[in-house]
């Protein structure tokens, strides 16, 4: 939520969220939470749930405008004019946002946005209503970008987007998210370190394997949009992989770079899941070495053919996604715990008393280094969840 506070305007617009319907919820929680705290204000609700549901927020007495995300970025959509609801067909976007940059963290880590929206239609997923059919940034605006973070600073950019790995096919020559991560690499010499967001599986090409397991400066850190681990699952969920396809996938990967740290997207409770189903899921933390996992209990969304589905009820679906965090926790300790020893270089926060290492890991410096410097560090243990560094020193920088 953003508050705005001019001198003949009192503004607050909270950008919501439609992933699930606890985000949804929490939206609403934030926007009566505003009224209260801002009385006077106007309140202006954005973002993916506004796209989707505009009316229900506009049914909200303490909500002055709905703007949808297609004018998101637009001034004049902000401004009163009497219209309750500023919404428009999110499908007949054909632009990325000119903004490009989506986010920084601690000021050391720039998050570029290369695509937006998507042209698959998972049976769960409410995201493409929200944001539209896929599009790309062209390479150059992109790599001009990573070039002014670079040149202000930045040591790691990571590429973002709701469907990163169908990059390319609606900019003229067709070209692919291996292609612009070799442009990016090549064009950017200064750029120590380049890092991937959420892929799909199914779409990493040749020349995209040949960066992720040969290039050292594509981060040894995947997150990969596996769902589920059950056949049946995974077409009902009309995904485009098969189990098999995945456990290949991360096979081939760490096979050709074995430090690579997987992380993965899994849905529990998927409408129709049995114990059976459930447990090919399980499996897949293991038979994938998943280390950073991001378990979601399945919520319905409204307007999605899974919601029409026979539901799994809420105490299982709970049930499953402990025991799925579980597994999870239970690979990253041991994988924590077999880096004690070991050399990592380490992207210093904040804080200066800790960071990321290349495979993500999380380290907790001993001594404080430079916010945004890459420093060399020893592991000497492994404490709550983080690596401890037994010592710095600013090997690279």
């Amino acid at each position: 939520m953003r508050q705005l506070a001019g001198a003949q305007d009192d503004l607050v617009i909270v950008n919501s969220c439609a992933v699930t319907a606890e985000a949804v919820r929490q939206t609403r929680q934030a926007i009566r939470r505003a009224r209260r705290d801002r009385p006077d204000a106007r309140i202006i609700v954005t973002g993916c749930a506004a796209q989707t549901e505009p009316a229900m927020f506009a049914a909200m007495p303490e909500v002055d405008r709905v703007v949808g995300n297609a004018h998101k970025f637009d001034a004049l959509a902000f401004e009163p004019d009497g219209e309750r609801i500023h919404v428009s067909d999110i499908e007949a976007l054909r632009e990325t946002a000119p903004h490009m940059v989506s986010g920084f963290a601690d000021r050391v880590r720039g998050f570029i946005e290369v695509q937006n929206g998507c042209d698959h239609r998972c049976t769960f997923c409410i995201i493409p209503y929200g944001r539209g059919n896929s599009r790309s940034v062209p390479a150059g605006a992109v790599i001009d970008k990573v070039k002014a973070l670079v040149d202000s600073g930045y040591h790691e950019i990571v590429l973002t987007g709701v469907d990163v790995t169908s990059y390319g096919p609606d900019l003229p020559g067709a070209p692919s998210l291996g292609l612009l991560v070799e442009r990016i690499l090549t064009q950017v010499p200064a750029l120590p370190r380049l890092r991937l967001s959420s892929l799909d599986s199914v779409e990493i090409d040749d020349r995209l394997l040949d960066l992720i397991t040969s290039e050292p400066r594509v981060m040894p850190h995947l997150h990969l949009s596996l769902q589920a681990g059950d056949d049946m699952i995974l077409k009902r969920m009309k995904r485009r992989h098969s189990r098999s396809q995945a456990v290949e996938a991360v096979e081939r990967i760490k096979t050709r770079r074995p430090e690579i740290a997987i992380g993965a997207d899994i849905i529990a409770g998927f409408p129709t899941e049995t114990d059976a189903m459930f447990a090919n899921s399980l499996a897949l933390v293991e038979d994938c070495q998943i280390v950073h996992g991001h378990i979601f209990p399945y919520s319905p969304r409204n307007g999605t053919p899974a919601a029409r589905m026979p539901q799994v009820n809420s105490a299982t679906i709970k049930v499953r996604a402990a025991h799925l965090r579980a597994a999870c926790a239970a690979q990253r300790e041991t994988w924590l715990s077999s880096l004690i020893g070991t050399r990592q270089n380490v992207l210093v926060e904040r804080s200066g008393l800790a960071g990321h290492a290349e495979n993500f890991a999380p380290i907790a410096l001993k001594t404080p280094a430079e916010p945004g410097a890459i420093i060399s560090v020893t592991i000497a243990a492994l404490e709550n969840g983080r690596l401890i560094a037994q010592e710095a020193s600013h090997d690279r920088d």
